[in-house]
C-alpha cells in the first residue's frame, strides 16, 4: 500500500520561525558591528581646574557638548576611519595657495604650502597656523583642504607642510624622507614664517603622525616655543615603541590596518628608489629595497628603511628617539589632545599618557571622545555626512578660546592703574 506523508500545519510554522530568527541574527550582527546600540555622550575632558581652563571649556562648545555622528555608521570607528581614508571630506573645497621650498643643510628641499587668511581674525591679531598632517600626507589632501578653507575663512594664515617625499610630482634632493618623529622639515618651515612675518603669532596643529611631530619640536628647545600660542595634536599615539606592539595584535583588526599603511608606505618608498640608489651619500642599497619588496608590517618597513635615514642603530632606538613621549611634557604652551575610544589603529592602552599628562600639567586639556574612529569625526543626522567635521570645529574653536585669553591677558597687563 502507498504510505502517504503528512505534514500537518505547524511546518509552515517552523519555516516562519527559522526565517525570523535569521533576520533577528542579521540585524544583531549589523546593530553590533555598527555600534548602533552605543550612546552618543560630550567628550570625556582631563584637566587641572585653572582659570586657563575654565575659560577655554566656556569658550569651546564643542569641547562640552555631545558628539553626534551620523546614525546609521558613524558610531563604527572602522567605518569613520575607511572613509577618512578613502575621502577625506566631502564636498572638498580647494584653497589657493603658494608652495615654498626651503633648501636644507642635508640637501634635502623641504616645502610647504602657504595660504592667506580671507578676513581679519576676531582678535585683529597676525595668527599663523603650522600645520603637520599624517604619514605621508600633504597639503593636497582633502581633510587638510577642508580645514585650510574653514580656517582662512576664520582669520587664519595657515602654513601646511608637504612631508619629505609625500608629493608624488616633487622629486627627493637627498636621500632620505619623512620619519616618525624628524623635525627638521617642519622646524624649517616655523622659521621660515617667523621670518616672513615677523609680528605673527603661532597656532601649531598636529594630524595623527603630526601630532607626533609638533609636539616633539616644541619639547626638544625651548626656544621652539617662542611666539607660539597653542598647539592641538589630534589622533596620535605618543610612543612609537608601544603602539608597534599593539599593531601585531588582532585586536580592533589593528594588525589589517598595519598591512594596509605598510604598503601604502611601501609603494611611496618605491617610488623614490632610484634617488636611493643612485645618490652616494645613500644609507639605503639594493639589498634594503629587496627586503622592503617582501615587508608586510610597518615595523619592518621601520627596521629595513626609515631607521636608516638617520643612521639609528636599532629600531628600539629610532623608535624611542623619534616619540614625542619624551619631550611633550617639556611643552609649556596651552596644549589640547585629542583621541578617539573607538580609534582602531591607537591602542586604548596609549591613551594613559595624554590623560597622566593632563593630570600633572596646568596647560594640557586631554579631550576623549566615544565615537570618531582615527582621524574621521564625520558630523551628520542619518546617512550623510556634513562638509565640515567636528574635529575642524574643535581646532578653530579652541584656537580663538586661546587667542582671546592671550589678547585680554596682555591687554589687562599693559592697562594703565588708577591712582
Amino acid at each position: 500500500c502507498d504510505v502517504v506523508h503528512s505534514y500537518g500545519p505547524d511546518l509552515p510554522a517552523v519555516f516562519d520561525g527559522m526565517k525570523l530568527a535569521a533576520v533577528a541574527a542579521v540585524l544583531y550582527v549589523i546593530v553590533r558591528c555598527l555600534n548602533l546600540n552605543s550612546p552618543t555622550a560630550p567628550p570625556q575632558t582631563t584637566y587641572q581646574d585653572t582659570l586657563l581652563s575654565r575659560y577655554v571649556l566656556k569658550s569651546c562648545p564643542t569641547l562640552t557638548r555631545e558628539y553626534i555622528p551620523p546614525l546609521l555608521w558613524g558610531k563604527s570607528g572602522h567605518l569613520q576611519t575607511a572613509l577618512y581614508g578613502k575621502m577625506g571630506r566631502v564636498n572638498t573645497p580647494t584653497p589657493c595657495g603658494v608652495r615654498k621650498f626651503i633648501p636644507m643643510q642635508d640637501g634635502a628641499t623641504a616645502t610647504f604650502d602657504l595660504f592667506e587668511p580671507v578676513k581679519s581674525h576676531s582678535t585683529e591679531d597676525d595668527i599663523t597656523m603650522v600645520i603637520c598632517p599624517g604619514i605621508g600626507n600633504h597639503s593636497e589632501q582633502n581633510y587638510v583642504r577642508t580645514f585650510v578653507d574653514y580656517s582662512q575663512r576664520n582669520g587664519y594664515r595657515c602654513a601646511v607642510l608637504n612631508h619629505l617625499g609625500a608629493l608624488p610630482n616633487v622629486e627627493l634632493t637627498s636621500p632620505r624622507m619623512f620619519t616618525y618623529g624628524c623635525t627638521w622639515e617642519f622646524g624649517a618651515m616655523v622659521g621660515h614664517i617667523r621670518r616672513s612675518f615677523p609680528q605673527t603669532q603661532l597656532v601649531v596643529v598636529g594630524f595623527s603622525l603630526g601630532g607626533n611631530i609638533v609636539c616633539k619640536f616644541l619639547g626638544e628647545n625651548q626656544s621652539n616655543q617662542d611666539g607660539v600660542l597653542c598647539c592641538i595634536s589630534i589622533c596620535q599615539g605618543y610612543s612609537a615603541l608601544r603602539a608597534q606592539e599593539t599593531f601585531l595584535q588582532w585586536d580592533q583588526c589593528r594588525r589589517l590596518y598595519n598591512f594596509v599603511l605598510a604598503d601604502k608606505m611601501k609603494k611611496l618608498i618605491l617610488s623614490h628608489r632610484r634617488s636611493f640608489l643612485s645618490m652616494a651619500s645613500s644609507r639605503i642599497d639594493a639589498t634594503d629595497v629587496n627586503r622592503l619588496l617582501t615587508a608586510t608590517s610597518l615595523l619592518q618597513i621601520d627596521d629595513t628603511i626609515m631607521r636608516k635615514f638617520h643612521s639609528h642603530s636599532s629600531l628600539r632606538e629610532y623608535y624611542e628617539k623619534e616619540s614625542c613621549v619624551h619631550y611633550i611634557h617639556k611643552v609649556h604652551v596651552p596644549l589640547l589632545l585629542i583621541n578617539s575610544m573607538d580609534d582602531p589603529l591607537v591602542h586604548h592602552s596609549l591613551l594613559a599618557i595624554p590623560h597622566t599628562l593632563a593630570e600633572k600639567l596646568p596647560n594640557v586639556i586631554f579631550a576623549l571622545t566615544q565615537h570618531g574612529g582615527h582621524m574621521g569625526f564625520f558630523e551628520g543626522a542619518v546617512l550623510f555626512p556634513e562638509p565640515l567635521s567636528w574635529l575642524d570645529k574643535v581646532i578653530v574653536e579652541y584656537s580663538d578660546s586661546i587667542c582671546h585669553w592671550r589678547k585680554n591677558s596682555c591687554s589687562n597687563r599693559t592697562a594703565p592703574t588708577s591712582t
